[in-house]
């Protein structure tokens, strides 16, 4: 049975100076923006994400900052919709790029419901609109909850171009109608073509 009002709480993170959370509610990460990613490509945004394995196709919305800087999640009704940090590095340059979708909704399923189900090796293809295609491979899944999130380990600069899915998931809790943990897929580049 799904619950309602169930991605509210969905991955409201962000790079603090530690992995410490300053949570006003259960879910929410009250912090500051990454640095820019190195090399990042000017102008250019991912724009379809693919991931074979799970049946996702979709389009990519363009996510923000809220006013009290949390990463803004896809609005309800575009729940089938996934989205894109758009302070993150573009899928496909240097750091990770982070992607975000809701796990459900109360009409049922969303985007992400099945992202728990990846596994090592898998696939996930993102196209962006110029005209190049990034590939990554899976490296893990993790469950994490939502107070102690690895914000380091998710939003931290890395060296290559890797790729971060993040949904809620875990335990879902009816008190604060949030789900308390994250589900975060954790890939890196494999090919960058022009698709």
């Amino acid at each position: 049975m799904l619950a309602s009002g169930v991605a509210l709480g969905l991955a409201l993170l962000a790079l603090t100076d530690d992995d410490a959370t300053t949570a006003d509610r259960p879910g929410t990460v009250v912090a500051e923006q990454p640095a820019p990613a190195p090399q990042a490509t000017a102008g250019s945004r991912p724009v379809r994400l693919r991931v074979p394995r799970i049946g996702v196709d979709t389009g990519l919305l363009r996510l923000g900052l809220t006013a009290r800087r949390e990463l803004e999640v896809p609005p309800m009704r575009k729940a089938d919709t996934a989205g894109w940090y758009d302070r993150s590095p573009v899928p496909g340059d240097a750091g990770p790029s982070v992607l975000a979708g809701h796990v459900d909704s109360r009409s049922g399923p969303a985007v992400f419901y099945r992202l728990r189900e990846l596994r090592r090796g898998d696939r996930v293809v993102v196209d962006r609109d110029d005209g190049r295609r990034a590939t990554f491979t899976v490296d893990r899944v993790d469950v994490v909850a939502k107070s102690a999130f690895p914000t380091r380990r998710v939003y931290g600069a890395t060296s290559r171009p890797e790729l971060r899915l993040i949904t809620c998931g875990g335990t879902f809790d009816h008190a604060t109608d949030d789900y308390l943990s994250n589900v975060v897929v954790f890939a890196h580049l494999t090919h960058l073509t022009t698709a």
